[in-house]
């Protein structure tokens, strides 16, 4: 894993209190799954950053080894790896989704 490019993804979770990497873009998911955890954090009404990791091979490598989860999207809220789209989906909707998203607002 470089240096370089974990320090770029460790910014990224850093300086964004919501960051999703995804494929595509928030504007232009390009694929379902991405799509369905834009729309679920369009929902909660939370700003939220996104990374295209098919812009970036080397992101999309080592973000993999990072965070230890091998697909994609990713979420990260106040620094911490929720996971991928069931994941998220799960939590949306059982409300755990909601609690991760008030703590980081309110802090």
């Amino acid at each position: 894993m470089s240096d370089d490019t974990r320090s770029r993804i460790e910014d990224l979770i850093r300086n964004n209190a919501v960051m999703l990497f995804m494929k595509g873009t928030k504007q232009f998911p390009a694929c379902g799954f991405s799509h369905s955890v834009v729309q679920i954090l369009k929902q909660q009404g939370v700003p939220f950053e996104t990374f295209n990791i098919l812009s970036d091979p080397g992101v999309r490598q080592t973000l993999k080894e990072y965070s230890s989860w091998p697909t994609y999207p990713q979420l990260y809220v106040g620094g911490k790896f929720i996971g991928g789209c069931d994941i998220v989906t799960e939590m949306h909707q059982n409300g755990e989704l909601a609690k991760e998203l008030a703590a980081i607002t309110k802090a």
